[in-house]
This record gives structure tokens, C-alpha cells and sequence, in this order.
């Protein structure tokens, strides 16, 4: 009997299951990602130094016949693609990123602080940016959907744990999106060095949505001109600005001080 013919559209499986899978590289996020949600666990690769730490991962993979590896670190680097693996990576099922809708309607009343970034594709600084979000309580970061923004290995690396609690939701429409948050009392706050108010000195609202931009080039003219605040970080003047994941910090600490009363303790 003739063998039917193949679909050239369909994906091969090991290439299906990558595209539902995220890597994880480095202790903090690995172990977060686990803490969180053990069940999406695929395989996992980690040195001989790092058993002891990670026993209970291993345990749960010898408990659910998850594969796993003791490997050494020159292995671990091509596997991980990355020289700062810290003795582990991890193949987790890629979480379902939830739609700004869903997130909106989900949020308690009274404060929440949501971060959009602008043209903030770089590896370090987007990780770096998760890992404040989730410090100072943001409930979600947005990024435009026509930059193309990953949560890449080195982004989950950098971010320490920080993807697991805070969502990166991409938005098709900023247009649609600005009216969704206004709409939810959300007032948009552009981070900006020029004709801006001192952040020490403004008022900031309970919900708020905080935009960053780009190194250099900062938010476009056209997205500045929808923001209801300009803030700008006051400084020595040695230096014209902040890292923009460094200036999300401040910008999230203070708010954060403001209207979370745990701040205080």
C-alpha cells in the first residue's frame, strides 16, 4: 500500500515542540519558573556542583519521568547558548501570555503600575527591566508587537525570576490599547528628559502606566505627545541620563513608596 503523502506544512515534531517551549538559563530563574509552575517542566541539564541545590528538581523529574543530564559546563554552554548558564538550563513549557483585556479585568481596584516599553529590545536592559517590575510590584510590561521583543534565554537569565511574576503581554494596537487603560483609570506617564516635570515633584496617580524608551532615541515625539505626565529623574548633570532599566527602577521605587504601604516597613 502506497504511504500517503507528507504534509510539507506541517512542522516536524522536535520543531513543534520548541516552538512551545521557552529555555531557562541560570539558578534564579530556573528555580523560579519551578516554583511556580513545576507541571511545565520538560528537561533539564545541570552540572555535577549543582545536584545538591537542585534536588529537588531532580526528584520531581525522577517522580514524573522527566529526562535530565549531569553534564559538564563546556557542554552546558552549547546546549544553553550561553557562557553564564551558572551550572544550569531548563526546557519549560511556554506560559500563555494573558491579553491586556484579561489582565485589566483581573486587577484588583485601588493602585497598580504597568511598564510600556518602547523600542527596548536589548537583552540586558529588558531583563533587567522584568526583574524591577517584579521587585516593586508591576502588574504586567507592555511591548509593542511590531518590535519583536523575546523573551529570549538571556532575557529570563537577566530578569532573575522576574518573567515568572510579572506577564510581557505584546500589543497589536497602541491606539486601542491606550483607550483599554484609560478606560481601566490609568493615567500614561512618559519617561523623558525634556519639558518634563521632576518626578520628586509630581503627583503620581494610583494606576499608572509608566512608558520607557530606547537608548538615545528615547519615546517617539508622536507617543510622548499622548502622555498626560512627563517625568524626568533629577540628577548631578554629569551625565545627560540613566540606563533606561535603571531609570524603570527609580521610576518604579517611587511609586512603589508612594502608594504600596508595605513600602514603608
Amino acid at each position: 500500500m502506497p504511504m500517503p503523502p507528507s504534509d510539507s506544512r506541517r512542522p516536524a515534531p522536535q520543531a513543534a515542540a520548541r516552538a512551545t517551549e521557552q529555555r531557562l538559563v541560570g539558578l534564579n530563574a530556573c528555580r523560579a519558573a519551578f516554583a511556580r509552575r513545576p507541571q511545565d517542566l520538560r528537561k533539564l541539564w545541570l552540572t555535577a556542583t549543582r545536584q545538591r541545590e537542585l534536588r529537588d528538581m531532580l526528584a520531581w523529574c525522577v517522580r514524573q519521568r522527566i529526562g535530565y543530564r549531569i553534564v559538564e559546563p563546556a557542554e552546558l554552554e552549547k546546549l544553553s547558548g550561553s557562557a553564564h548558564h551558572e551550572g544550569v538550563c531548563a526546557a519549560f513549557r511556554k506560559p500563555a501570555a494573558p491579553s491586556l483585556d484579561a489582565l485589566l479585568a483581573a486587577l484588583p481596584a485601588g493602585p497598580a503600575l504597568l511598564l510600556w516599553l518602547e523600542g527596548v529590545g536589548n537583552p540586558h536592559n529588558l531583563g533587567a527591566v522584568l526583574r524591577s517590575a517584579a521587585h516593586f510590584g508591576a502588574a504586567g510590561v507592555l511591548v509593542p508587537a511590531d518590535e519583536g521583543a523575546s523573551l529570549s534565554p538571556a532575557v529570563l537569565r537577566v530578569a532573575e525570576g522576574g518573567a515568572e511574576a510579572v506577564p510581557v503581554l505584546a500589543i497589536a494596537d497602541r491606539a486601542r490599547a491606550l483607550t483599554m487603560l484609560r478606560a481601566a483609570g490609568f493615567v500614561l506617564a512618559a519617561s523623558t528628559p525634556h519639558r518634563a516635570q521632576s518626578l520628586y515633584a509630581a503627583a503620581l496617580p494610583q494606576r499608572l502606566a509608566l512608558a520607557l524608551g530606547a537608548e538615545g532615541g528615547g519615546l517617539p515625539e508622536a507617543f510622548l505627545a499622548q502622555a498626560e505626565l512627563r517625568l524626568r529623574i533629577p540628577g548631578s548633570g554629569a551625565v545627560e541620563s540613566l540606563n533606561v532599566s535603571a531609570a524603570a527602577a527609580v521610576l518604579a521605587a517611587d511609586w512603589f513608596r508612594r502608594h504600596v504601604p508595605a513600602a514603608t516597613d
